[in-house]
Formats: structure tokens, C-alpha cells, sequence
């Protein structure tokens, strides 16, 4: 069947919220939520292979290294591997005295008992107990009234509360979720919860953690702000309850709803890292986080190897994490186009002489380096990219800094280089080609220094006296002039014909250091008014700057 002409015909817009005076969108997020990790669970429910107890245990010990202080480890009555695992978990002494484990079960008494008996043993636990209470699951799924499915909450609650008294040495806490609350009244989704706050009797110094999951995203993420924040100001003993978020990502907005709805008043974010759960995936902690971070929010979890975080993730979910993937990606903070390349190498430099501490490279929302990531990969170069990039590869690779009017000079050879090959370059064919461009470091020159001696003559000029090896036979040369560089080429003039005039000189040290080495540029002009550039690169400066002439001179001897 092909798309519908007309939607409307199948699909029905999602409703507005009745609140006229909201509050969220004039509030921004200023401090993390608590942050409940569901990759044990939700997220390993969504792969094709669950993981097993060897990989969820590194899972557990790479969410507790990073920060997560609650951890839903799995669903204890779903079958024995699971069970076991959890129990083995807490009878392990694997859990932090400061980690908090949660386990998801459905309102039925045996599976709640199941579930209790899993966490035998724990310091403190949670336990969550959900059903689902939309229209759509009444009707279709149940064929139940309001009050059944109420009623069913109602005693998975008492369940609950007594088989958490016969383990009183468990400091224990209760999670509900009026499962599909994103597509339920939120009257009735408020009557249920508060129905079970009745049978649990939460407080303020120990609350019940209620859950609001957008099941399946049905509209905008401004829709579920607004139905977290009717529901919490209509909640009543609101200070005995913490309100969580458990968004799904069906329309791609599943971390914007959950900031939104943050914003909104919730208090704790449940979700995968790098956003894996069923369908499209869960809320994205990684992403949040590091939204957060951005902002000048420390979100309280370590991303500082960010690496090594996706390769725990992609072994033990046997799923990839997308190059695109905010934050986490392979090339996200690779920039190809050769505009966004040159701002980012400018900002680069700005941040060099600036006198705060402040991000403002353009491109980049955060620097890479936080994370763990190198600058080697901000810039890559290939047909689609200009002068920027390859000039922070050559700096980031041997330290060279062009002049802006070598790098044009130089591009033509790139550009050249990439349409030739076909595929993205690396440093080393950057380099190969920079070489070959300016006869740097190379056998193949007509002109070759062999070794040089300088003196200063009785009227204040440089007398120049050299071995040059030309074609691959040696001369002695000679020439003066006021200056190093201008007796180098009046001895190339008077050996060998060949007059430059020098346009431009700068010089640098590559590195830093006692025994760092220079790299002198030249620009000369020739006798035809041609534009001539020369690069040397030795560990005396004033080397650099004989080799630089004879790079030049290669290069003037080589046809338009």
C-alpha cells in the first residue's frame, strides 16, 4: 500500500495538554537528575542476543566506574538466567554500599515474590512495579475497566509493601509506573499513583519513585513537558514522591523530551547509554549528559574516556554505535568541508591567545579533548575540503604552520592528490605530497645542499660559501649579500642563472624545546614575475632558511 493521500483518514493529531499557565519553558536545567541506567533491562531486552552474565557484569562495573548510582539489572521472574544473575550480583558484594540495583517486575503477585527473593540480601534496593494504563491497552489489550486496571496496581502495591516486611534488614524503595502514561488520561494516570502512594505510604525523607514513561512517543516533547508538569502540580503529597522519566525515541525527540520534561520538574532520567531499548531506542544518557555539560552542568557521570565507554557498549550489546552519534560518533568532531575547517582552525588559534578559559571553537559544542578524544581527527581531508585542512593536518602531524599564501600555493597539489586517489587523506599522503610539492626531505632535487659555511666580510656582508650538489654532482659555490638568505641567492644567481627575488620570509620552531627544529618559508618572485614558494626544515635555523632558498630554486626550475 502506498502513503495515504490523507493521514488524517488513519492518524489523529495528538491532543493538547490543558495548561495554560505552564512554567517549564521559562526554566533552563541547572542541575543533573538522578540517572537510572536500564541497559541491563530495557536495553537488553532490545538486542538481538541478550547479553550474558559475563557481559552483563562488565556492563554493571562500567556503569558503576562512571557514575550511575541506579542500576535496573533485569527482570528476575522473566527466567532463571536472569534471576541468577541479579541474586549473584548481590550475594557477590559487587554492589557499591552508594549504588543503588532496581529490578522491573509486572503487578502479579508471583513475579513480585520472585522478584523480592532475586534482591534477598541487598543493602538497599528498588523495585519497580508497573502496569500498563492507557485507553488503548484498557480496551484492547485487557478488555478491563478503569477501576480493574486501577485495582491491579492497587494490589501489586500491597504485595510489595508486604514482602518488602519480611526482609526488614533491606533498606528497600518503591518505583510505580502507570505504564503508556504518555498516552493515558492524566487523570487517571494521577488517580493510580495515587492509589498506590496510599498502600505504600511514602514520606518525604523516604519517597516512592513514581515513573512516567512515554511508552511509545506519541507527539512533541513540549506535549509530555506539559503532561509531567500537570501531573506534578495536581500530585498530591508531592514531596513524597520522586518523579522519574522514561522516554522512548518513536519520533527522534526522546532526549528532548526528557530535558523538557526535566524542566518541567521531574526529578530522575531513566535510559540506555548511547539510547539503546526497544523500537527506535530509550532516552540517550550519554547525550543528555554531555547536553548538560555543554551548558556548564557537571551531570555527575565520567565520560572521560568516551572510547573506551563505546567499546564496552558495543561488545556486550553487539550493536555499533553510529559514526553520527552525538558525542560518542567516530566523526562527530571531524569537520571535511573546507569553510567549517577553516573555522575550526581558527578557532583553534583564538584559543591560544585568549585570556579565559572559555570554548568558543566553532563547529565543535565541546572540546573534544574532555572526552578523551585527540585533535587528529577534528580536520580530514578529502576532495570536499580547502586550505584549512590540510594546513591543520601538516600542524598537527609535523608541526609545520604555513603562510596563508603557501597554503593557496600548496592546495592545488592536494586537491590534485584527492581526485587522483579518490578517498579521504591521511597525514602521511598530506605530507608525501608536501614533500614532493617543495622538495623537502627528498633525493629527487636538482639542487641539494651538501654543507655551507658563512662569514662576515670587512663591510658588514654575509659571504656565503657552499657545497651543492647539482644533478648529483658537487660544486663549491660562493656568493655575498647583506644577509644569509640574500647571499644564498646571489650565489644561485652567479652559479647557476637562476635570479630570485625574495616576496616574504617567517620562520618557526616546530616544537618546544632545546633540540626542537626550525622550518623556515620562503616566498620569492622569479624573473617572469612568477610566484616561487620554498620550505627548509633542520634543526639550526639558519639551516632551515639555505634549504629554504634551494627549495625555492627546485622549484623555479620546474616548468608553469
Amino acid at each position: 500500500m502506498p502513503m495515504l493521500r490523507n493521514p488524517s483518514a488513519k492518524y489523529s493529531p495528538f491532543p493538547q495538554v490543558p495548561l495554560t499557565d505552564r512554567q517549564w519553558p521559562t526554566r533552563t536545567i541547572t542541575a543533573p537528575p538522578r540517572w537510572l541506567s536500564t541497559d541491563l533491562r530495557d536495553g537488553n531486552q532490545a538486542i538481538v542476543d541478550p547479553m550474558d552474565a559475563h557481559k552483563k557484569t562488565r556492563f554493571f562495573d562500567l556503569l558503576v566506574e562512571i557514575g550511575v548510582k541506579e542500576i535496573e539489572v533485569g527482570f528476575p521472574s522473566a527466567g532463571a538466567t536472569e534471576f541468577d544473575f541479579i541474586s549473584g550480583l548481590v550475594k557477590s558484594g559487587r554492589v557499591p554500599e552508594d549504588v543503588l540495583v532496581q529490578v522491573l517486575t509486572q503487578s502479579r503477585e508471583d513475579l513480585i515474590r520472585t522478584s523480592f527473593a532475586s534482591l534477598s540480601g541487598s543493602h538497599a534496593a528498588i523495585v519497580h512495579l508497573y502496569n500498563a494504563v492507557s485507553p488503548a491497552w484498557r480496551e484492547v489489550v485487557f478488555g478491563m475497566t478503569r477501576d480493574q486496571v486501577r485495582d491491579i496496581a492497587v494490589h501489586g502495591a500491597k504485595v510489595m509493601r508486604d514482602e518488602a516486611g519480611k526482609q526488614p534488614a533491606t533498606d528497600w524503595h518503591f518505583q510505580y509506573s502507570p505504564e503508556t502514561f504518555s498516552t493515558a488520561e492524566l487523570d487517571f494516570s494521577l488517580e493510580v499513583c495515587e492509589a498506590v502512594m496510599e498502600v505504600l505510604a511514602p514520606t518525604p525523607d523516604h519517597p516512592i519513585i513514581l515513573n512516567l514513561p512515554a511508552t511509545v512517543e506519541a507527539a512533541t516533547p513540549n506535549i509530555y513537558a506539559d503532561q509531567v508538569e500537570y501531573f506534578i502540580r495536581n500530585l498530591p503529597n508531592r514531596d513524597s514522591a520522586v518523579i522519574s522519566l522514561h522516554t522512548h525515541n518513536d519520533r527522534g525527540t526522546g532526549v528532548a523530551a526528557a530535558e523538557l520534561a526535566l524542566m518541567a520538574g521531574a526529578d530522575r532520567v531513566e535510559g540506555c547509554l548511547f539510547g539503546n531499548g526497544e523500537r527506535t531506542g530509550n532516552c540517550c544518557l550519554v547525550t543528555m549528559a554531555l547536553n548538560m555539560y555543554t551548558q556548564g552542568v557537571d551531570p555527575q557521570l565520567d565520560f572521560s574516556d568516551i572510547d573506551r565507554v563505546i567499546e564496552t557498549v558495543e561488545y556486550c550489546n553487539e550493536l555499533p554505535v553510529h559514526q553520527r552519534h552525538p558525542y560518542g560518533g567516530e566523526l562527530v568532531y571531524t569537520a571535511f568541508s573546507g569553510s567549517h575547517q577553516d573555522a575550526i582552525k581558527k578557532g583553534f588559534a583564538a584559543l591560544e591567545s585568549q585570556n579565559d578559559p572559555h570554548w568558543r571553537v566553532p563547529y565543535l559544542p565541546i572540546d573534544p579533548a574532555d572526552l578523551g578524544r585527540s585533535y587528529e581527527a577534528v580536520i580530514r581531508v578529502n576532495s570536499q575540503s580547502g586550505k584549512g585542512g590540510f594546513a591543520w593536518v601538516l600542524e598537527q602531524d609535523q608541526g609545520l604552520k604555513l603562510p596563508k599564501k603557501m597554503q593557496a600555493d600548496f592546495s592545488p597539489h592536494v586537491q590534485r592528490m584527492a581526485d587522483a586517489v579518490g578517498r579521504e587523506l591521511n597525514a602521511s599522503d598530506i605530507w608525501e605530497a608536501f614533500k614532493g610539492a617543495y622538495h623537502v626531505q627528498t633525493a629527487d632535487k636538482h639542487f641539494q645542499l651538501d654543507g655551507y659555511e658563512e662569514r662576515r666580510g670587512s663591510d658588514g656582508t654575509r659571504l656565503f660559501t657552499g657545497t651543492i650538489a647539482v644533478e648529483g654532482r658537487e660544486q663549491t659555490v660562493s656568493g655575498r649579500g647583506n644577509g644569509l638568505i640574500s647571499s644564498v641567492l646571489t650565489t644561485i644567481e652567479d652559479a647557476f642563472g637562476l635570479s630570485l627575488e625574495v616576496v616574504d620570509y617567517t620562520e618557526h620552531a616546530l616544537t618546544t624545546g632545546r633540540d626542537s627544529r626550525a622550518a623556515a618559508y620562503l616566498e620569492c618572485r622569479d624573473a617572469g614575475g612568477r610566484t616561487i614558494w620554498g620550505c627548509g626544515i633542520d634543526e639550526d635555523v639558519a639551516t632551515a632558511s639555505v634549504r629554504a632558498v634551494l627549495s625555492a630554486a627546485n622549484s623555479a626550475i620546474e616548468p608553469n
